[in-house]
C-alpha cells in the first residue's frame, strides 16, 4: 500500500477563507453570515427557532480508517438534520466548530466539508459560521443546526398517551450492520453469504443515513402525531425516552419490526435474529413516533399518497406495563436496553 504523504501545516484563515469561497450560500433570512464575530439571521415572524448540536469525537463516533472524511461530515450533518425533523421543524442554519489534529491534510477538511454539505444542500440549509481549532487528540466535530416551526407546532416526546399506535419510518438495523461489516468483527467475517449489493447498501446505509425531514414537516403540519424522537441512539433506548418523558408504558411486536431485505440477509448468515439488529441499532437515523388511535388510518392514507414508507410496530401502555417485546407466538418479555449508551 503506498505510503501516505506528511501532511502539510494548516493555515487558518486561509482554510476559512477557502471554506468560505466553496460553501457559503446566499439567503434573504442570512443578514451576515461567515466572516464576523457572529452571524446574524432574520426567523420568519412569529415561528419558533428549534436549535440542536452534537458532538462528534474520532474514536468515539467514528473511525477514520474505515470512514472516509466526506462520510464522517455526511453523518455528522444527517445526524443534526435527524434531531430537527424529530420535532417537525424546517432546518435553515448551520454552524461548524472542527478542532483538526495533526495528521490531518487540507484535503481531508475539504473532503469532510463537502460530505456536510452536500447533506445540508438537500434541505437548502446555510452554513453560517463556526469555529477552527488545533487538537493534539484526534478530530473532534461540533454541528450546531438552528431550525423553524410555526408557534406552538414543534413535536415533542411527553405526548403519547395509552392506546397509541406507536410507528417508524424507513427500516431498522441497517447501519449497525454495515458497521460491523465495516470494522469486520470476528463475528461478521461469517457473512460468506451476503451478496456484494447487500454488503453495499447496508455500508452505505451506515455511511451516508437518510434523516427523515420531510416526514417530520408533514407529521408536525397534519398534527396527526403525538409524540416523536429521531432513533439515533437504538430503538430499545429511544423509544424508552419517550415513555419516560410520557410517562407510559409499550408493548413492541418483534414480527412488525421493519428489517431491509439486506439486513435479513446478514443476520441470516450471522444466524441471529434480524429483530436483534433492529432494536439495538442506532444512527439509523429514522423516525419513531406515535398517532392517537383514531387517526391510525389517515395517517396511513396520507402516507402512502405520500410515498413515506412507515410501520406500525407496537402499541403504548399504561406505565404500570412496563416496556415489553412481544414475540410471534404472543410470549411476552421485558424489553432489554440494548441500544448505545455513552459511559457505559
Amino acid at each position: 500500500m503506498a505510503r501516505r504523504k506528511a501532511a502539510q501545516p494548516i493555515q487558518e484563515f486561509p482554510l476559512i477563507r477557502q471554506l468560505q469561497r466553496r460553501h457559503e450560500r446566499r439567503s434573504p433570512l442570512i443578514r451576515k453570515g461567515i466572516g464576523d464575530d457572529a452571524a446574524v439571521v432574520s426567523i420568519p415572524a412569529g415561528d419558533w427557532t428549534v436549535l440542536t448540536t452534537d458532538l462528534l469525537t474520532e474514536g468515539i463516533h467514528f473511525d477514520l480508517r474505515t470512514v472516509p472524511p466526506a462520510s464522517v461530515g455526511y453523518r455528522a450533518a444527517m445526524a443534526n438534520l435527524s434531531d430537527v425533523a424529530a420535532m417537525g421543524a424546517a432546518p435553515r442554519f448551520l454552524l461548524v466548530s472542527i478542532a483538526i489534529p495533526p495528521a490531518f491534510r487540507a484535503a481531508d477538511i475539504h473532503a469532510l466539508y463537502r460530505g456536510l454539505m452536500s447533506a445540508c444542500d438537500q434541505h437548502a440549509v446555510r452554513l453560517i459560521g463556526g469555529d477552527t481549532s488545533a487538537s493534539r487528540q484526534g478530530l473532534f466535530l461540533n454541528i450546531t443546526l438552528i431550525g423553524t416551526a410555526p408557534r406552538g407546532r414543534a413535536l415533542f416526546r411527553d405526548g403519547a398517551r395509552t392506546g397509541d399506535g406507536i410507528y417508524v419510518t424507513g427500516t431498522l438495523g441497517d447501519s449497525l450492520a454495515g458497521l460491523q461489516l465495516l470494522t469486520n468483527r470476528p463475528s461478521a467475517r461469517r457473512a460468506t453469504r451476503l451478496t456484494k449489493a447487500d454488503r453495499n447498501f447496508l455500508i452505505d446505509r451506515h455511511r451516508h443515513p437518510t434523516a427523515r425531514v420531510r416526514e417530520g414537516l408533514w407529521l408536525n403540519q397534519s398534527r396527526l402525531a403525538t409524540a416523536a424522537i429521531d432513533l439515533s441512539d437504538g430503538l430499545s433506548g429511544d423509544l424508552r425516552h419517550v415513555c419516560e418523558a410520557s410517562r407510559v408504558g409499550a408493548d413492541i411486536d418483534l414480527a412488525n419490526l421493519p428489517v431491509s431485505p439486506a439486513c435479513r440477509a446478514y443476520a441470516d448468515s450471522r444466524k441471529m435474529d434480524p429483530g436483534r439488529l433492529a432494536l439495538a441499532g442506532g444512527e439509523d437515523y429514522e423516525l419513531l413516533f406515535t398517532v392517537a388511535a383514531r387517526d391510525e388510518r389517515t395517517l396511513e392514507r396520507q402516507a402512502g399518497a405520500r410515498r413515506f414508507h412507515i410501520t406500525k410496530i407496537g402499541t403504548i401502555r399504561p406505565r404500570r406495563s412496563g416496556l415489553q417485546t412481544v414475540a410471534p407466538d404472543g410470549t411476552r418479555a421485558p424489553m432489554p436496553v440494548t441500544s448505545y449508551r455513552h459511559f457505559t
